[in-house]
């Protein structure tokens, strides 16, 4: 069973963030730039929130408000689940699933050491199965 420390030695632990004074305009910039569907919050080294493409649309476009004046701080999700290094790939799929959240922020001690989205967690479940499946098929030939 894989767990998340192993995953973002895979992936790499590249943190994406902004201060929460930030503009929602400026946040939608960064994700684009990074090709990404979130961005940490951080006020410093603390985890104030998780802002996302879904905040803007829900909050910012179907309101009215504006991008370019609104910070991320009056959208961000601010209770934000996240997970340590040594939780499962299987644990943090169901945090996932049953909290209808996309991205965990992964944490240890007070500090953020990386971001895991739903694909990355898909992926790893998908690797890890094949590896399985390829596993049994030599055991079953020899």
């Amino acid at each position: 069973m894989q767990q998340v420390r192993h995953l973002l030695e895979a992936k790499g632990n590249q943190v994406y963030a902004v201060p929460p004074e930030t503009t929602v305009l400026e946040a939608l910039r960064d994700m684009d730039a990074h090709g990404i569907g979130s961005l940490l919050v951080m006020r410093g080294e603390t985890l104030a929130g998780v802002v996302s493409e879904r905040d803007y649309a829900r909050k910012v476009a179907l309101k009215g408000r504006s991008s370019s004046s609104t910070p991320v701080s009056e959208i961000m999700s601010s209770n934000v689940l996240t997970v340590g290094p040594d939780s499962s790939i299987e644990e943090c799929m169901r945090l996932c699933t049953d909290s209808r959240v996309r991205h965990l922020p992964v944490v240890e001690g007070q500090r953020v050491i990386g971001v895991l989205s739903i694909g990355d967690l898909v992926k790893a479940l998908i690797d890890e199965q094949a590896q399985e499946i390829e596993h049994l098929q030599r055991y079953i030939t020899s």
